[in-house]
């Protein structure tokens, strides 16, 4: 019968990750699936005990500090409309401070300078600096350091 309380406590502590999102409880819970197999098998206590331990210090000293970093970690790539930030675009309409057109990864976008001074004329390369709701900000190429 001590494999069914290990079983109890997995499902309480399952409970408790649930809740908490700390990844401290549902390896815990998973320690405690593993001490009911072994109690299930036929183990004593002391046995089902260094299981439990042993696979809870493996879970939270191995894997959690690797399950962490791999949460964490910024995605490698943008998508949607930050995708195209750091592009080059080729102007298809004038482009000043208020409007413009640009061909940027094959679609037309409407565009404005980022500097108010330029005026980037048709045909021109141009780096897309932002993107402002539906308008890029645009810095023409020659001009980068």
């Amino acid at each position: 019968m001590p494999w069914f309380l290990w079983l109890v406590a997995a499902a309480a502590l399952g409970a408790a990750e649930f809740f908490t999102l700390t990844l401290v409880f549902g390896l815990l819970a998973g320690s405690a699936l593993v001490a009911a197999v072994v109690a299930g098998i036929g183990v004593g206590l002391l046995g089902q005990v260094v299981a439990f331990a042993l696979t809870s210090l493996a879970g939270l000293l191995l894997v959690r500090p690797l399950a962490l970093r791999y949460m964490n970690d910024t995605p490698l790539t943008r998508e949607g409309s930050d995708a195209l930030i750091g592009k080059w675009a080729e102007v298809t309409q004038e482009v000043t401070a208020t409007h413009g057109l640009i061909k940027v990864a094959g679609e037309e976008w409407s565009a404005r300078a980022l500097d108010e001074s330029h005026v980037i004329p048709v045909g021109a390369l141009v780096d897309v600096m932002e993107i402002n709701g539906a308008t890029a900000v645009v810095y023409p190429r020659e001009l980068l350091p």
